[in-house]
């Protein structure tokens, strides 16, 4: 999106309301189109000059609220509300309507600004064992190997056997 000049914005309301040229025709010269020229148009009536001007603010829970309750009980549309409060940005607006809907009004009032904190995750400290648990330890890791070991030779003569006893009762091929 193309970023206009406070001398621009100023000249394509004075086009509008002074030269009476219309929204279309002040878009085509600046190259926006009519929607920008419109809105611009809209907040300069409503707040005079400081209404149209870039500004960036946070706003309370309350004044989020009243915003989206106020939209709903005129039934305004979002792109009505923004110019009517002096809210720069219409998507603002969305987003507030968004989270009003999704999670309730009081979700208006959390302070969710940023980026997310990541968790830290502690790597595991490594516990000291005496020198006696330590020897347990092993012996006992020794011991479950060789366990696997002997239920895995244990499973491979089984399968083995199986098969060799399959094998003698199916009856000869007759070729």
């Amino acid at each position: 999106m193309t970023k206009y000049s406070h001398e621009q914005r100023l000249k394509a309301i004075k086009d509008v309301l002074e030269n009476q040229m219309s929204y279309q025709a002040v878009g085509n010269l600046l190259g926006c189109g009519k929607g920008p020229v419109r809105e611009w148009v809209r907040r300069y009536e409503l707040h005079g000059i400081e209404g149209f001007a870039l500004k960036n603010g946070t706003y309370t829970g309350e004044f989020k609220q009243h915003v989206i309750e106020y939209m709903h009980d005129n039934h305004l549309s979002i792109a009505e509300t923004a110019p009517l409060f002096n809210i720069p940005s219409v998507s603002t607006v969305a987003k507030w309507e968004c989270i009003y809907y999704e999670e309730g009004p009081l979700a208006l009032h959390r302070n969710n600004r940023g980026r997310r904190k990541k968790m830290k995750f502690d790597k595991p400290k490594k516990v000291k064992l005496n020198k006696a648990t330590e020897e347990e330890l092993i012996a006992e890791v020794q011991r479950l190997r060789m366990e696997n070991a002997y239920l895995k030779k244990l499973n491979a003569l089984v399968q083995e056997r199986i098969a060799r006893e399959n094998g003698k009762k199916q009856p000869p091929s007759t070729n």
